[in-house]
């Protein structure tokens, strides 16, 4: 069962590319937006708003309960924080690279990166998924036959991607990948104590200035089958 990891700078393409290896492999994606989601409907059941496709259907009801089975371990552990609520739990995932490493006094770092942590390994525990961010890098490094991808792409390049993306000036769009990158680094010093761009943490480095998003997902399609157990 695959379990792929994506991580890259904002601009790069990771998303993107992390979105396609899923299509190619017909495996389920996510990401911080997908999360945050699920965790609102959570409290209106994801299950009733599951959409008609099977495998969207399905994949909204393995996060359902990956979250319950988060929510109901929390209960039993005796966890009185307010913050690990279905709405809680919403606020958690929703944090940016720059909120998880500030100093908010909202919700204490063990919790934070606790929830993180079990979500991403119950959501790998039952493989075929692509995981973007969040550590995930680190998170799942002993995760037999994970394949852990990094997206790097030059700046100009981020910059040209991310103007054209959002519509909004270079110069906003260059201010704002400069402000993502870092909080992705201080997220990743003060939670796993590593570089995010420490080619050691990972099996592949695509490079979408180089590559184009499908020549970059077909690389780790193809990466992917050569940690996958074969029949003897």
């Amino acid at each position: 069962m695959a379990v792929i990891t994506i991580s890259g700078e904002t601009g790069s393409g990771a998303r993107d590319v992390g979105r396609l290896v899923a299509d190619l492999l017909e495996i389920d994606y996510v990401d911080q937006e997908i999360l945050v989601d699920a965790a609102r409907e959570l409290g209106v059941s994801v299950d009733s708003v599951a959409e008609r496709d099977e495998r969207t259907r399905s994949f909204r009801q393995r996060l359902a309960s990956v979250f319950r089975t988060f929510l109901e371990h929390s209960a039993a552990s005796g966890a009185g924080d307010p913050f690990l609520g279905a709405g809680g739990l919403e606020n958690i995932l929703a944090r940016t690279y720059g909120e998880a490493s500030a100093e908010t006094g909202e919700i204490d770092d063990e919790t934070y990166i606790g929830t993180v942590k079990r979500i991403i390994l119950g959501l790998a525990e039952k493989g075929n998924i692509v995981i973007l961010g969040r550590g995930s890098q680190v998170i799942l490094r002993d995760c037999p036959g994970a394949l852990h991808v990094l997206v790097v792409c030059p700046l100009a390049n981020r910059v040209d991607r991310l103007a054209a993306q959002e519509n909004v000036p270079r110069e906003a769009a260059e201010k704002r990948i400069h402000e993502a990158d870092r909080g992705r680094a201080a997220f990743h010093r003060k939670f796993f104590k590593v570089d995010p761009n420490d080619p050691r943490l990972y099996d592949v480095t695509v490079n979408t200035g180089r590559l184009s998003v499908p020549s970059a997902a077909a690389v780790v399609t193809a990466a992917l089958q050569t940690r996958l157990p074969h029949p003897g």
